[in-house]
């Protein structure tokens, strides 16, 4: 807890303090039947406490909160959007006529184009910029693969049930759902209560079954429904678990994630790459995880869509020929060292973070510079984004590290996009269960000695000791890897005997010093066999939306000012209708021509809506910003039609036979159509003639060098006749002493233009003109400056421009410019 909240805290407990004896008081003084101004004086003294202690309390409560936005009006927030967004049908519960199912949502026609445009331009951003290999795996995955990954083991949440209803709870969840209600609302608790509850929050994760048992025992949480007391919180397996086949022989589940499905194939990838590290591979695919309680819309559901990138990788080179593509970005990262001393998130340049090893590796330090690049470009807010480092508790033992990309939303910093080194882990899991090598070959050049492991298996005292299951001993023996082989072989010469677990057999076997011999000897090799290390960056596309459907949000006065209106400002590249298409007023020809221009955008491939409802201009406009729209096509007349644009609500007129060329801008460019357009008024100028009367006949210039030495030569002659001319020569014969100063001769040309008349005329000009333009001569810019004509613009005339322009060719000699 920061120091303002722990003396806010104690601040308030005094106030109550305060405000419960002066009550007191005023109690006991009425009971004794005191004189009226004592009473009055009393009470006038317990108001002023009362006051005091209600600004104290609305104090913490922003603090709290932050900046003032309390959970009150993130609910309101949230309330709004998720209302806008069932209204309109971007999604909603599944099954709603059967009452619905936790967890599980249909996307309505817009949100599947939300969320098409998002995978698109993932697709894009991600699979064809980096040449990556995009596969589509089956849902339905067979037991034995999840078990070598550890899912059937591991995959599990702590679970609790309501003791009489039998009702299921997160065990997490209800604890930090009680601790965050008893940091925001109850603002009697003391400060070392409200310390103890944050640290519960921080720690929480590792927690076990018995010790997130003991904290619910503690607290006295009970069921949120029925106020029912709660089982002891025990393992839950996450995974949907099916049978395949009708034999029901063989056990599967429904794929908790995608990445398996790339892993298992990494042997045919590999091959169809040329053999070459390194290289990724992409899947977008449905992933399902049975939640407990699924909650929170979008953000916590059952069946998902989930974007993986499993990118392999030399583990003794790291570094991406890309890097500085993105090394100069900088946006928020949230380090442990920061999460560790109580600090917030702080904006870092990604190539420093790299290097001082914040980030661990090139290659996951660039793919965390594309997934920012990516959430940015879809409209995320960059404030509101930010990049933490899992802690050490959080990370995977084989985790080299791990980075997510939260989003800010009104459920607080939510984990959208997971980047993580994984090391070689997946790969040797599944070589090892499905005894098939998954690894990647480098040759070399020339020939390398290198010192390695030789396992020799005694196979006459393996036959005598294991008969029939010789040939499994052996084949166990000569699987094993440097580091085992090592293990064993110092086992051995310690203790002359050791247990060895035989898969194939399914049991231990005891091998003694004399079935074995392992040594190490120098050999030559043409190449090194490894594991590639796997960097995966998986988006949860669920998240992503909600998260983006929540910062494009807002809402605006209508025109007569008595409701606001809902606005999704989505960007172009996301939106699920690019423009609506719609006739001013209910005629004919006009709906007519909105259909010749609804086939237009057709043919081009924009998608967009036609409506030639009758209902007023302002109304189809709101609609369209409802469903976030970011064009409108407006039918004026049957030759002309109007463009809108959302946000500015710029518009731009065109022909109808104009139409079809400013339609194919769409949905990227028309947003500069209208700036296009101003510009070229701006620049545009009256006929010299008819501003300043018929030019003069220009004369060529003559000029006298040719070339940078003749132009100094020349320059050269022009002074030594200059001084041979008034008497002044090098050492000051002819003159007086020569002390590297003299007078400067004003040019008569300096004399021309300068009566009232001519600056009468000038200002008659300036008068009539929009942007000034004052040259400023290169070698005296500030004596050349017009201040009295500056000021005048400054103070009367607000609205011109005034550019000024150095002349630096004045920096020549006169002559040589003439």
């Amino acid at each position: 807890m920061d120091a303002t909240e722990q003396s806010l805290r104690q601040s308030l407990s005094e106030k109550s303090s305060s405000v419960e004896a002066q009550g007191n008081a005023v109690r006991a003084l009425k009971a004794s039947r005191a004189a009226k101004p004592e009473i009055d004086a009393a009470i006038e003294l317990l108001n002023k406490l009362k006051l005091e202690k209600s600004a104290v309390e609305k104090e913490l409560q922003s603090t709290i909160s932050g900046s003032g936005n309390g959970s009150l009006d993130r609910e309101a927030f949230r309330k709004a959007v998720v209302n806008t967004l069932e209204r309109r049908l971007f999604y909603i519960p599944s099954f709603k006529i059967y009452s619905g199912v936790a967890g599980l949502f249909y996307y309505g026609p817009p949100g599947c184009a939300v969320k098409s445009n998002v995978l698109s331009f993932w697709r894009q951003h991600f699979v064809l910029e980096e040449n990556m290999l995009e596969v589509d795996c089956t849902c339905v995955t067979p037991e034995v693969v999840l078990k070598a990954s550890g899912h059937v083991d591991k995959f599990t949440d702590l679970m609790v049930n309501d003791e009489k209803t039998g009702t299921c709870y997160r065990a997490d969840h209800l604890l930090k759902d009680y601790c965050t209600e008893k940091l925001e609302k109850d603002l009697t608790i003391s400060a070392e209560k409200a310390a103890e509850l944050k640290d519960v929050l921080a720690v929480m994760e590792d927690f076990s079954a018995e010790q997130l048992g003991a904290k619910i025992k503690e607290y006295g949480i009970t069921a949120p429904d029925t106020k029912n007391p709660l089982s002891d919180p025990y393992p839950f397996n996450l995974m949907f678990k099916t049978s395949i086949g009708p034999s029901g022989l063989t056990p599967g589940y429904m794929r908790p994630e995608t990445a398996q499905g790339i892993f298992v194939n990494f042997k045919e990838l590999y091959y169809y790459n040329g053999k070459k590290l390194p290289f990724a591979a992409a899947q977008i695919g449905q992933a399902f995880r049975n939640e407990i309680s699924p909650r929170q819309g979008l953000l916590r559901v059952r069946e998902f869509t989930l974007a993986e990138i499993e990118h392999f990788v030399d583990p003794e080179n790291k570094s991406h020929p890309k890097f500085s593509d993105v090394a100069k970005l900088e946006f928020l990262m949230f380090p442990r060292e920061e999460q560790m001393s109580g600090q917030s998130a702080k904006k870092l340049c990604l190539g420093e973070a790299v290097a001082k090893g914040t980030v661990n590796n090139e290659t996951l330090g660039y793919f965390i510079g594309r997934v920012y690049l990516f959430l940015t470009r879809l409209s995320i807010d960059k404030e509101r984004l930010r990049f933490r480092q899992h802690l050490a508790n959080e990370m995977a033992h084989y985790a080299a590290d791990c980075w997510d990309a939260e989003i800010e939303s009104s459920y607080g910093w939510i984990e959208c996009v997971g980047i993580a080194d994984r090391s070689a882990y997946d790969l040797l899991a599944h070589s090892e269960k499905s005894n098939t090598p998954l690894v990647a070959e480098e040759k070399f050049a020339e020939a390398k000695e290198v010192e390695k492991v030789k396992i020799t298996p005694v196979k006459k005292e393996l036959g005598l000791a294991f008969k029939g299951n010789q040939k499994n001993v052996v084949e166990a023996l000569e699987a094993m890897n440097e580091q085992e082989a090592m293990e064993m072989k110092a086992t051995l010469e310690s203790k002359g005997e050791v247990d060895f677990k035989v898969c194939t057999l399914g049991k231990d076997v005891n091998i003694k010093k004399n079935m074995v011999s392992i040594s190490k000897e120098m050999t030559k090799v043409h190449q090194r066999v490894f594991t590639p290390s796997v960097i995966e960056p998986s988006f949860g596309i669920g998240r992503i939306i909600y998260c983006l459907y929540e910062h494009c949000f807002s809402t605006r006065p209508s025109k007569a000012g008595d409701e606001q209106l809902n606005v999704f400002r989505f960007p172009p590249l996301v939106a699920p209708i690019k423009c609506t298409v719609f006739p001013l007023i209910q005629k004919q020809q006009f709906e007519e021509a909105a259909k010749v221009i609804s086939k237009e955008l057709a043919s081009v491939g924009i998608s967009h809506k036609i409506d030639i409802t009758g209902t007023s201009i302002g109304k189809r406009y709101a609609r369209t910003d409802e469903l976030g729209v970011p064009f409108a096509i407006t039918v004026d007349s049957d030759t002309s039609v109007t463009i809108r644009e959302r946000d500015s609500k710029d518009q731009v007129c065109v022909t109808l036979k104009e139409a079809a060329s400013v339609e194919r801008k769409l949905p990227m460019s028309l947003l500069t159509h209208n700036k296009k357009q101003s510009r070229v008024h701006l620049l545009d100028m009256e006929p010299f003639q008819d501003a300043f009367g018929r030019k003069t006949k220009r004369k060529r210039p003559k000029l006298v060098a040719s070339d940078y030495e003749a132009l100094v030569k020349k320059a050269a002659e022009s002074q030594d006749a200059y001084e041979e001319k008034n008497g002044v020569g090098p050492s000051g014969e002819g003159g007086e002493e020569e002390d590297g100063f003299r007078d400067l001769v004003r040019h008569t040309m300096f004399e021309k233009g300068q009566s009232k008349r001519i600056w009468g005329e000038r200002y008659k000009v300036i008068d009539s003109s929009d942007v000034v333009v004052q040259v400023l001569d290169a070698r005296d810019p500030q004596g050349t400056r017009c201040h009295h004509l500056e000021k005048t613009l400054k103070e009367h005339h607000k609205h011109k421009h005034m550019i000024l322009l150095l002349n630096k060719v004045s920096c020549f000699h006169l002559l040589e410019t003439s």
